[in-house]
């Protein structure tokens, strides 16, 4: 890995452990706070909210400065309300903490894709955001089990501490390690905001938002799936937890080298057909425990296999307006987050079992496969056309 793009994966990693380790920790600060559950879930919303808003919002604000001091911009937003949340005396205040601890956190990974595809060598774009990545993989497969350990057995504040010390660190690493680069912008807001008048955008966002919702479907409720349907003891689930990160880690790999050397639309066709197949796999062979474990690692590597080639492909696709296209699709991922977790709840709540909601996330996740399917022809067709154009032009 080229040392320019650590601190982007350091960013990644704070931001990855910041998102993931609130489901372990609601118990602790619900205990701590007087407040249920559910109540607490609300922070999971609340700072998914933020990242929604903070996506284009912040690029767009931004668009003018060059992309380091936009980095370390976003950075120190993440660090000081990572800071407030560890400190912050209510309910409410905690809230309001998560959400704006939430607004950086597409636009970090907007504009560090941009970044990333700037720094890396010719062929390996893909690649090289797949090293920022590698930061929310790491954090899967570490530092939210470490989080959760630190929140149960001493205070879940100290939790946000860690978050906001890498936070720090990273910080410093943006500034001695990231190279200077010019603005790299075409036009203004408005011009910029045209590409939410391209339909191959909006193919690319629902892709997003929906195909890779079909994973969020599955995760979301992982754990009742292994206790209820698996028969793994409750205490076992934080490893298998794990395990599903060490998926996250090599899938990551992948997603990146295999973006580089097809197209990277059709590298989330594939991936995303390949999902549709484990999570029907998931649902009818949940009950054997070895067959169980073993999907669990596919499942995770699949789920942030996309992560990279999607990223190209709309950065590919948004051309004047990169960082904007970038933090869009961050903001899709969250979207399907929110609809995975919703859509996959509906059979649970109708007594149809834990393992229902892996087959909404197959049927989400072939929703995915079809835009996927439609952009490619579309693509096709307009090639078509221009070969068309040449040869009557000759």
């Amino acid at each position: 890995m080229k040392k320019s793009l650590f601190p982007l994966m350091l960013g990644g990693l704070g931001i990855g452990t910041t998102e993931f380790v609130m489901m372990g920790l609601l118990p602790d600060i619900a205990a701590n706070m007087h407040i249920s559950i559910p109540s607490a879930g609300h922070l999971i919303s609340a700072y998914a909210l933020g990242v929604v808003v903070g996506a284009p919002l912040l690029v767009m604000m931004s668009s003018n400065y060059p992309p380091k001091k936009v980095l370390l911009a976003l950075m120190l937003i993440f660090t000081v309300f990572n800071t407030v949340s560890a400190f912050a005396p209510s309910h409410v205040t905690l809230l309001l903490a998560r959400f704006f601890a939430g607004l950086p956190h597409g636009a970090f990974f907007g504009v560090g894709s941009v970044v990333a595809s700037r720094l890396a060598d010719k062929g390996k774009q893909a690649q090289a955001i797949s090293m920022m990545f590698a930061g929310l993989t790491i954090a899967n497969l570490a530092m939210v089990p470490l989080g959760t350990w630190v929140g149960h057995t001493f205070l879940w504040r100290y939790t946000f501490g860690i978050v906001a010390a890498i936070g720090l660190i990273t910080l410093l690493f943006i500034a001695i390690w990231l190279p200077p680069l010019s603005v790299n912008r075409s036009g203004d807001t408005r011009s910029e905001m045209q590409l939410f008048k391209n339909p191959e955008a909006w193919l690319i966002i629902l892709i997003t938002a929906i195909g890779t919702g079909g994973l969020f479907a599955w995760i979301s409720y992982i754990a009742p799936l292994m206790t209820e349907v698996s028969r793994f003891l409750s205490g076992s689930v934080s490893g298998i937890l794990v395990l599903a990160g060490f998926g996250m880690v090599v899938g990551n790999i992948i997603g990146g080298w295999l973006a580089d050397r097809i197209q990277p639309v059709k590298a989330c066709a594939w991936l995303l057909t390949a999902m549709a197949l484990t999570l029907l796999c998931i649902y009818f062979f949940s009950g054997n425990q070895v067959l169980s474990l073993a999907l669990t690692f596919i499942a995770g590597a699949l789920s942030i296999a996309l992560a990279s080639p999607i990223q190209i492909l709309m950065i590919n696709t948004a051309k004047g307006a990169e960082m904007l296209g970038a933090a869009v699709t961050q903001a899709a991922f969250n979207i399907g987050n929110a609809l995975g977790a919703f859509f996959g709840g509906l059979p649970i709540a109708a007594g149809l079992g834990y393992a229902t909601p892996s087959l909404v996330g197959m049927v989400m996740a072939l929703c995915g496969v079809g835009f996927a399917v439609m952009l490619i022809k579309r693509r096709t067709s307009e090639k078509t056309i221009l070969e068309h154009v040449a040869v009557e032009a000759d």
